[in-house]
């Protein structure tokens, strides 16, 4: 069974047999891991051909879907958690993702790489975009759309009254207690309405 420390963070947000839909679930991993840990049942979307094939190989349930279309096809309250597992910097429509998230979930779990952690703000101060494990990619190939730190999210969901059930902001295999938007380079997020 993997073992990165994110998906243990995720699944301790999971009860145990609930129905999962993860957005943008690359190779299915992350639903492969809640199905071992907390026999978690669902559904995977992914829009890369790739992904779709690796998801199949890794006995996931998968759909191939662009989520910029929306979840339309998804009823009301479908599943007990809707996942955006490090794919909200790369949509580019991040409101219209979260509502529908909480649409057809009763709750939702967002995680996203913290532009505001220190050792990017060095590289800005020094002229250069950041690049890391957490973001790996150079200013001219990235996917992402929208790079935001916890501050910033914190703020996104107080302006549209959304509850944050749980926050975790991890650096590495530890979570970033103190400081977190200056010391953290992932963000975790529970979220209801």
């Amino acid at each position: 069974m993997i073992t990165r420390k994110d998906f243990e963070a995720i699944a301790r947000w999971i009860a145990p047999g609930a129905t999962v839909l993860d957005l943008g679930c690359g190779d299915g991993s992350l639903l492969k891991f809640l199905a071992e840990a907390r026999r978690a049942t669902g559904y995977g979307i992914e829009n890369d051909d790739a992904g779709v094939l690796a998801c199949i190989g890794n006995g996931v349930n998968v759909i191939q879907s662009n989520l910029e279309s929306g979840l339309k096809e998804v009823e009301d309250q479908a599943f007990d958690y809707v996942i955006l597992s490090q794919t909200l910097q790369a949509m580019k429509r991040t409101e219209a993702i979260v509502d529908e998230m909480l649409r057809v979930g009763k709750e939702a779990i967002v995680t996203f790489p913290n532009f505001g952690y220190w050792k990017h703000r060095v590289q800005i101060l020094a002229g250069r975009m950041p690049v890391s494990s957490n973001l790996p990619y150079q200013w001219y190939d990235t996917p992402n759309v929208h790079m935001c730190t916890v501050a910033d999210f914190d703020a996104f969901c107080a302006g549209k009254r959304l509850t944050v059930l749980s926050r975790l902001v991890m650096n590495g295999e530890r979570e970033a207690a103190i400081l977190p938007n200056l010391t953290g380079t992932l963000a975790l997020y529970r979220l209801g309405r």
